[in-house]
Order: structure tokens, then sequence, then C-alpha cells
């Protein structure tokens, strides 16, 4: 018999090196997969593949309903893939998902940006690092520039977290302003760092980089010379912002969001920013059609029809 443990093991192995997934989508579908065998474990209810049926999914989906509807559709449309493809690879006759019908709503938020000022504060709570830099250590000066590097990156492209830490040398051409970015699913897409602040900034973090001889392939690397991490970027980020007076919780996605909505307010068309920001469709682009309290007024002032009406 086919136990649910060994089922998982070989469709992770797949995931990694059949269908050429992203990192993080291997990440937590192994983090949801474990975490939906050991559900059914500890209560004692399968640990055979072809044993699951219906009635643990429910069992399963009731115990998860605290979470987040978000966290709850993914963990869900993770095991869908899974069972797909035991179905797929005949170690099931059928999954269990088939007319099984799973409603979950989920609340629309609008995406949460920072306002040109926000954005301009934590601009200048990064460039603080630079006061007095040639008294600083090699691996001070190494670590500050870089951390310039990865907010005017951030902000200059809209580029995803993870993008950014898996950025490599071999894609990143600084004479004309252009990296080659592996996106979600990894689809390649060109984008350019047109501001001279930015390039500035990437240019310095190089010079940097030589200095501490570091040999990593990655564009983007820590003290210990290895890949600088997602959550690094988040935690450095983090920090930058509790220096200031943004009562935003602010993260690199938040720099994606600003990145989009400024470009948006100042009328770019949202094919453009689909494009700049990797998405596969428009549907996805469009909730930064949201305008922003101070742009409504704007319009309102300036364009209504009503100020015609006044002689």
């Amino acid at each position: 018999m086919y136990t649910i443990k060994e089922a998982i093991e070989e469709f992770i192995f797949q995931c990694k090196f059949q269908k050429g997934l992203s990192e993080n989508t291997i990440r937590f579908y192994t983090i949801d997969l474990f975490q939906f065998n050991r559900f059914l474990e500890e209560n004692d209810l399968c640990y055979e593949l072809e044993g699951i049926h219906k009635d643990h999914l429910r069992q399963y989906l009731k115990y998860l309903e605290n979470r987040k509807p978000k966290t709850i559709k993914r963990k869900i449309a993770t095991l869908k893939s899974f069972f797909r493809t035991m179905e797929f690879d005949d170690h099931i006759p059928y999954s269990p998902f088939r007319k099984l019908k799973i409603q979950i709503k989920e609340e629309k938020q609008l995406p949460k940006a920072l306002s040109l000022y926000e954005m301009k504060s934590i601009l200048v709570e990064v460039y603080k690092s630079q006061v007095n830099k040639d008294r600083q250590s090699k691996h001070l000066r190494f670590q500050n520039s870089r951390n310039i590097a990865v907010i005017e990156m951030l902000f200059a492209t809209g580029i995803r977290v993870s993008e950014l830490s898996n950025l490599k040398f071999e894609n990143v051409d600084l004479r004309f302003g252009s990296v080659l970015v592996n996106g979600k699913g990894s689809k390649e897409r060109i984008v350019y760092v047109c501001s001279t602040e930015a390039l500035k900034a990437l240019r310095e973090y190089l010079i940097n980089l030589q200095e501490f001889a570091s040999d990593s392939k990655y564009f983007f690397v820590n003290r210990l010379g290895r890949k600088l991490s997602d959550q690094s970027i988040r935690s450095m980020v983090k920090a930058l912002a509790s220096n200031t007076n943004i009562k935003l919780k602010v993260t690199p996605h938040v720099f994606r969001h600003t990145f989009a909505t400024l470009l948006l307010e100042n009328d770019v068309d949202i094919k453009y920013i689909q494009s700049f920001l990797g998405h596969s469709s428009i549907v996805t682009t469009q909730i930064y059609t949201h305008v922003s309290k101070g742009k409504q007024r704007k319009i309102l002032l300036s364009r209504h029809p009503r100020k015609d009406m006044l002689n």
C-alpha cells in the first residue's frame, strides 16, 4: 500500500525536478501537505493514500476554519494539486475532491500603499547610514550600501521580494539599466531601472561587494556572502519603517503596491503597470484601480462639470 507520507514525498520530488516550480511554491506545498498528513495521523483517521475520502477533507476544513480565508484557500489549492497529480499517476482511482463543493468567502481588501511623503521618509532613513561612511568598517559599509540598493530597487521596479532575493549577477545589466526577472511560474520578464538614484545605489553596492570579496552567483548577498533571503529583506524593511512615523505595517510587498499606485495616480496606463508587475492577467492589476482620497479630491475640484455652470 502507498502511504500518504510516501505520496507527499513523491509529489514534492516531482515539483522540484519535473515541474520546475519556484522555491516558495515548493515550501508552501511541503508545509501544507505535511500539516494535512499530521492532522490525519493525530486524529487516527487515515494512513494510506487510497483511504482518503470526502469526509476526511470536510473534517480538515473544520480544523482550518479559524485560519484566515486566504490561508485556507491556499491549503485547499495545495491539496487539490496533490490529489490531481496522484490521480493522473494512477495512484488513486479519482481525487476525493471530485463532486466536493467548497466555497470560501474572502473579503476583498484594497492594497495598502505608502504616500509619496511616507516613501520619502523611508528613503531618508536608509540613507542616514551613509553619514561618516568613510569611517565605517568594510563589512558595515557593504551592508549599508546593500540596504540602500535593495530599497531603491524595490521602489524603482515594483519587483517582488522573492524575485529580488533570487536575482542573479548574470541577469543584471547596469549599463542599460535592464534586469531579467524570473517571476511567478518561472515566467521571465525584463524590468528597467530608470531612476538615477537607484542606478547610483546599485553601482555603489557593487563597489563595496567587490571589496567584500563575495563569489556568490546571487546579486544581493548577506554578510556571509550567501543569497540574501526573503526574510532578511522583510526584517530590514520593517526595521527601517519602525524608525519613521508611518503607522502602516510596511513590507516589501507594500513597496510593490506603492510603485503601482503612484504610477496609476500619475496617469500611467494600467496595461503598462500590468507589464511592469509581471501579472499574467490584467484582472490582477485592476486591484490598483482604486484612487486615493487625495487624487479623488483633485479630480473633482479640477474636472467636475459643475464648475462650468457658474456663469
